[in-house]
């Protein structure tokens, strides 16, 4: 019977080591692929009024600091959830925070009435192009191999994702 179940035991244990193998493996390449990936686009509402922002402005409309495009038209800022590869990169490159230090600024934010409300989240590709479709002054941050029409891409310091010197990568 010990016998038996030790057979049983190391079987599991071989099927078990080799799920995990096989995981890592298929993780690793996709993480190869996303890691070498797309740029990400910067991309609003097709009605909104900018082509070309800097960086720098750019990371002011994400900070809060400039909230209308223009006298009649708000921002209106989305960002993928967290674990999204677009939020990692506009995190580190644009917002230059943590994941804890960009909560903790939207609520220090709010608390002052320096904002009305946080960023909207958004959980998928769908989500984001139907928000920034439908809400006019709409900003957000794409994988730039995940474009649809409706939406306008913006130069960022005057390069377009795809481009040499494209800044968010």
């Amino acid at each position: 019977m010990s016998q038996n179940m030790n057979a049983t035991s190391k079987r599991v244990m071989t099927f078990l080591w080799t799920i995990l193998c096989a995981s890592v493996v298929l993780h690793s390449s996709s993480t190869a692929q996303t890691s070498r990936g797309a740029d990400i686009a910067v991309v609003v509402n097709a009605d909104t009024p900018v082509a070309d922002l800097s960086l720098s402005d750019v990371r002011k409309v994400l900070l809060g600091e400039r909230q209308y495009w223009n006298s009649k038209l708000p921002v209106v800022l989305l960002i993928r959830a967290p674990a999204a590869r677009e939020r990692d990169v506009v995190l580190r490159v644009i917002y230059q925070m943590s994941e804890a230090q960009f909560k903790q600024y939207w609520v220090a934010k709010i608390f002052r009435a320096e904002a009305a409300a946080p960023p909207r989240i958004v959980y998928s590709n769908d989500m984001q192009f139907e928000l920034l479709t439908a809400l006019p002054g709409a900003i957000a941050f794409v994988d730039s191999r995940n474009m649809r029409p409706g939406t306008k891409v913006l130069r960022v310091d005057g390069h377009l994702p795809g481009e040499k010197d494209y800044p968010l990568r």
